[in-house]
């Protein structure tokens, strides 16, 4: 059996559940940043192999019979980070950083952009926050943000973090989620001034939970 955690080789496409749906697996495509799932493809053994080996997804169209690169018109590639299989090995999961909208209608998901409500929609604010760092927008906020460096930057954390403080104290509810998203917006603003992504503070909170000795 192997390992789900790991990401599948090249090796190992030959052992997957082909005969079960006449040599072709669904795939589900999810972003590595914000987990929203972006589509849903299908994939032969050829499809699986050319996204392995090139690092963009790769999918077997039933209506042309052919493959097709995802963005191979449209530009809209996915990035592929890894592919997985399930336990009985008759579907994958592609972990990807989709290059524009996935849909062709536009929309980031082929699902419709309603439905991510949860942490991982953090990952759509950096998003917005590096196209304003790439435009030339005067009169852009977040613009003036990353222009005055990390120092204004942390600056404004420092204040916003005191004005959070304060609203737990003596603010409702909704106060302090409005003080929690002042705070949030500038530490998103920060991370994208010091170059970093959201993957490498949760990666230093799971290394922590992990090595934290089990409760009693």
């Amino acid at each position: 059996m192997r390992d789900r955690n790991a990401p599948l080789t090249s090796a190992e496409v030959d052992g997957l559940s082909w005969d079960k749906m006449d040599g072709l697996l669904p795939a589900i495509v999810q972003g590595r940043a914000s987990g929203r799932v972006l589509m849903l493809g299908y994939m032969n053994r050829e499809a699986l192999q050319a996204t392995l080996e090139s690092g963009f997804a790769t999918f077997f169209s039933r209506s042309k019979q052919r493959l097709w690169r995802k963005g191979e018109t449209s530009g809209n590639v996915l990035d592929v980070q890894a592919v997985t299989s399930d336990c009985d090995g008759d579907s994958l999961l592609v972990i990807a950083d989709p290059h524009g909208p996935t849909c062709h209608e536009g929309s980031l998901s082929c699902f419709g952009d309603a439905w991510l409500r949860g942490p991982g929609w953090l990952a759509e604010v950096s998003a917005i926050v590096a196209e304003r760092a790439a435009s030339g927008e005067d009169s852009s906020y977040t613009r003036h943000l990353l222009e005055g460096g990390a120092e204004r930057i942390a600056q404004k954390i420092g204040e916003e973090a005191v004005e959070l403080a304060l609203a737990a104290v003596t603010r409702d509810a909704a106060g302090c989620a409005e003080e929690a998203a002042d705070l949030l917006y500038h530490l998103v603003v920060l991370l994208q001034v010091r170059g970093m992504e959201w993957e490498q503070v949760i990666e230093v909170l799971r290394r922590r939970h992990s090595a934290a000795p089990p409760s009693e």
